[in-house]
């Protein structure tokens, strides 16, 4: 399968080039050349699967065997997973009045991006190994996503990670599981500033393709197309699971609620409905509503700042996959998708065409929740369930309690949970719950930690470039000791 940038102009490359990359050279997203389409009859066969086993099938259909033979895939596939600590790996957990919370954070980092990330390690690994190549990771994080790409990339021979977080903006937690790993790979930075500021540098340095390719750059943001094609199976596991039956023509839909703050969940939503998964998409986010502005109105633009809410990975005002949606609902017109993208970059601010808005209000339902709404939500599911919610959870239950408060007629319906509440006492305690913090998580304190500042007022960007020369430069060194 080949894969071709979302903006046109960067030539077209195997998953290998599309998993290696950050940004396509022209600035875009990769996406596959053409989507195949699910019939019925593979549907059917598909949803007896379990998670890791939709996980195969999947990325066997979106890398090709030519590239990676079936039996290797499903062993890397296995060993992404064997650390997870619930057997099924991702698990429904079936509550009252229809409450259905697909939980995908029973990875080492407890959030959903164990999943995606602990893969595409494998698919790296398996990569590097065969080209006896190095890489450096370069990572922003809003604070699930560097603690999950560190975990599945420390103590690698061959990569070296560099992670930015927005220091203060992270809970405790997260940010304790980034910067106590003290790995000679890994490499964390505070930065004075939101996620969205430390993304700059981190784009700036992407967009020098003579230096991304001296120095073999990369991402494992969501970007990078990997991540996207396991997360599609997070929506065919949430819809074998709850739809009624597989019997009716045409098969039932199911409504999947996808709490977001990039879209990289979103994107993957969508295309598993474009290759044929019949799924409804409503998608959450709290007070950074550009997403939910954008379903609504058209209005692609930030705001003037970005709001700190309960839900704090989500606390994002540039939802880089939309570029991928955008691209899809034009009909993979890359011009299109181009314009509007640079008028962004340039604007930030976008009003969407409107053939262009009437098909993503057709294809996506939204809302916003405010943090008032996300405790109380926590607190009514744990009053009728006993059952604790991250604030991301309740993002998306809120909408499910939004419905059935109105009485409205009945979908089957399934909840995202992007990460345990855990993660999140200071929420929990907002909520009026008693934090429930396993052992692992309270050992993080004790423990020695290791993060290099940028503050404001610091050439992040050249702090940025001089990290990754000086590990290229230590790779160097070391690939040519290892050869004499």
């Amino acid at each position: 399968m080949w894969y071709v940038s979302t903006r046109g102009v960067a030539p077209r490359v195997n998953f290998e080039g599309a998993l290696f990359s950050g940004y396509a050279p022209d600035g875009g997203l990769f996406m596959p050349e053409e989507l195949p389409q699910l019939d019925r009859e593979i549907l059917c066969q598909w949803s007896t699967l379990s998670y890791p086993g939709l996980v195969k099938e999947l990325c066997a259909l979106f890398i090709g065997s030519e590239l990676l033979p079936k039996d290797e895939l499903n062993d890397l596939i296995d060993r992404a997973f064997s650390r997870f600590r619930h057997r099924e790996v991702v698990h429904l957990s079936r509550l009252r009045n229809g409450l259905n919370v697909l939980e995908l954070w029973h990875g080492v980092t407890y959030a959903f991006k164990d999943l995606s990330l602990s893969c595409t390690a494998q698919f790296l690994q398996y990569f590097l190994e065969k080209r006896e190549k190095h890489v450096t990771v370069v990572v922003g994080t809003s604070g699930d996503t560097g603690s999950a790409a560190i975990e599945s990339v420390q103590g690698a021979k061959n990569m070296d990670i560099i992670v930015l977080l927005p220091k203060g903006h992270c809970t405790k937690i997260q940010e304790l599981q980034m910067t106590t790993v003290l790995k000679q790979n890994v490499h964390v930075f505070g930065v004075e500033g939101n996620s969205d500021e430390l993304d700059e540098p981190i784009k700036t340095v992407f967009a020098d393709v003579a230096f991304v390719k001296k120095h073999n750059l990369m991402s494992l943001n969501s970007i990078n197309w990997s991540r996207v094609l396991v997360q599609m199976a997070h929506h065919f596991f949430a819809y074998f699971q709850c739809t009624p039956s597989l019997d009716t023509h045409p098969l039932p839909l199911v409504e999947v609620v996808v709490p977001t703050g990039a879209a990289g969940n979103l994107a993957a939503g969508y295309i598993a409905q474009k290759i044929g998964l019949p799924i409804r998409l409503v998608v959450a986010v709290n007070r950074n509503d550009i997403i939910h502005r954008t379903v609504q109105q058209g209005d692609f633009s930030l705001s003037e700042a970005v709001k700190s809410t309960l839900a704090s990975a989500m606390d994002i005002q540039v939802p880089y996959n939309m570029e991928r949606v955008f691209w899809l609902l034009s009909g993979s017109d890359s011009q299109v998708t181009r314009a509007l993208m640079e008028q962004f970059e340039r604007t930030q601010s976008v009003n969407l065409p409107k053939e262009l808005h009437s098909k993503l209000s057709e294809a996506v339902t939204s809302v916003s929740v405010l943090d008032e709404a996300i405790t109380q939500t926590m607190g009514r599911c744990w009053d009728e369930n006993q059952y604790l919610l991250c604030p991301h959870s309740a993002v998306a239950v809120n909408y499910h309690y939004q419905q059935i408060d109105r009485q409205q007629p009945s979908t089957p319906r399934c909840c995202l949970a992007p990460a345990s509440a855990a993660k999140f006492p200071e929420a929990v305690l907002a909520a009026g719950l008693t934090p429930e913090t396993p052992a692992e998580i309270v050992a993080l304190e004790h423990k020695e930690t290791r993060c290099t500042l940028m503050r404001r007022g610091d050439n992040w960007m050249l702090m940025l470039r001089d990290t990754i020369e000086d590990l290229s430069q230590r790779w160097r060194s070391h690939a040519l000791n290892t050869s004499q």
